[in-house]
């Protein structure tokens, strides 16, 4: 027997939407109640109320990842002026007049374009999972596609005078996305502002090996206010390395750990890999400085012999590897790798889909954009953020701790016979 179903999509797809639409009606009728109720008291010279239902306004379609859902809003007539001599006017928090779609699904189109899909496709794409391309059509694709593109130079041209960014996190990220013969390549860099926030810094067009585009970025944010970070957090193989020690010369460098374990790996054969990553592992999560030192020695006595290069991987960017450890030991955990960009562009940069027809890179950056805007939402802040503000101030951490003064000097026994 066949499974009962409905136009658009299966009978449980229904249940859920009418559910969606029940209680957004339902909340959208307790927002206009409590909205007059609020101002009941306010009265005309005959002592009828000036804020009161005004019916329904005609339905409209909302797409939300229930699917679309129809919903008819309350009305509202509120006679009251303001100082200007204007109408007062209710605006629904839950669903302003202009909402069409609910934000998820204006996050999804920006993961589909890079997930290989054009925007052709996007309507019959999500008609598949919403029931309805209601709100999508091409051109309205098309619209979104340049209000982002506005919204991404927008973006690259703020003012960055009022953000300190105390920690920067910078890689270049490759996308497959057409660009007649050329990926896309982002220099993405993401910081950490004094009260512990995560949030995109830069975004920009590049090479991701290339001093020069790293240079271009990082000179373009110094015009706009940027202060220099205190610690840069990135894969070895960067250009940013050069340009950040020529444009911000006091910021110290952390290599990330998860670039530089499969750098070593890969100068290894796969039966040494188990034993390596365990060796490693010894070496950035030891619980000092001093302790990594001797995992160091421990991994070069092990893997010297037979396997040079891969050792030579990790003493040579020894310093700048185990720099994270001058800094607090909670925030150890963040310092380590660049995951705030790996994890957002984890779905999208190792496919092997291109998209069907040649991109735009304008296009291409502003779906990037629009991608981590929606991911930083849901970025944590780091831990302990009221440490970045000291390691700003220059607070001395030893062992992960903050030192409230310097340690003593020891009394040699020269010093003491004298």
């Amino acid at each position: 027997m066949s499974e009962p179903a409905t136009v658009g999509g299966s009978l449980i797809d229904e249940i859920v939407r009418d559910g969606a639409r029940r209680m957004l009606a339902a909340a959208l009728e307790a927002e206009v109640a409590a909205y007059i109720a609020a101002h009941a008291d306010q009265v005309d010279a005959q002592g009828r109320r000036l804020v009161v239902r005004n019916g329904h306004a005609r339905s409209r379609q909302v797409l939300t990842s229930a699917g679309a859902v129809e919903v008819s809003t309350p009305r509202v007539n509120d006679k009251r002026v303001d100082e200007t001599g204007e109408r007062r006017r209710f605006a629904s928090a839950i669903l302003p007049a202009w909402c069409r779609k609910s934000p998820k699904i204006s996050e999804v189109l920006p993961l589909l374009y890079l997930h290989g899909l054009s925007s052709q496709d996007f309507v019959p794409a999500l008609e598949q999972f919403l029931g309805t391309g209601s709100g999508l059509s091409a051109t309205t694709i098309t619209r979104l596609t340049v209000q982002w593109q506005d919204e991404a130079r927008a973006f690259s041209g703020r003012d960055l005078s009022t953000a300190d960014y105390v920690y920067v996190w910078a890689d270049g990220v490759h996308l497959n996305v057409r660009l007649e013969q050329e990926k896309l390549c982002l220099l993405v860099i993401v910081g950490v502002r004094a009260c512990g926030r995560k949030e995109l810094v830069a975004l920009a067009e590049g090479y991701r090996e290339s001093a020069g585009s790293w240079a271009d970025l990082l000179r373009d944010c110094a015009r706009r206010g940027m202060r220099a970070p205190v610690l840069a957090v990135g894969d070895g193989a960067l250009g940013f390395w050069n340009a950040l020690r020529e444009v911000f010369p006091a910021s110290r460098e952390q290599r990330c750990w998860f670039h530089k374990i499969g750098n070593v790996l890969a100068a290894l054969p796969k039966s040494a890999h188990p034993g390596a990553k365990k060796a490693l592992a010894e070496i950035w999560n030891a619980e000092d400085r001093d302790h990594a030192r001797r995992a160091v020695a421990g991994f070069k006595l092990a893997y010297a012999a037979k396997f040079g290069k891969a050792v030579a991987k990790v003493v040579d960017d020894l310093d700048e590897l185990l720099a994270f450890y001058d800094f607090p030991a909670e925030h150890w955990v963040h310092l380590r790798t660049t995951n705030p960009i790996e994890s957002t562009f984890a779905t999208v940069r190792h496919r092997t889909k291109v998209t069907k027809g040649p991109g735009s890179k304008a296009a291409g950056l502003a779906m990037a954009f629009k991608l981590i805007e929606a991911a930083q939402h849901r970025w944590r802040a780091v831990n302990a953020p009221h440490l970045v503000a000291l390691v700003r101030a220059g607070a001395r951490f030893e062992r992960g701790q903050l030192v409230e003064r310097p340690t003593a000097e020891p009394i040699t026994t020269t010093a003491a016979a004298a």
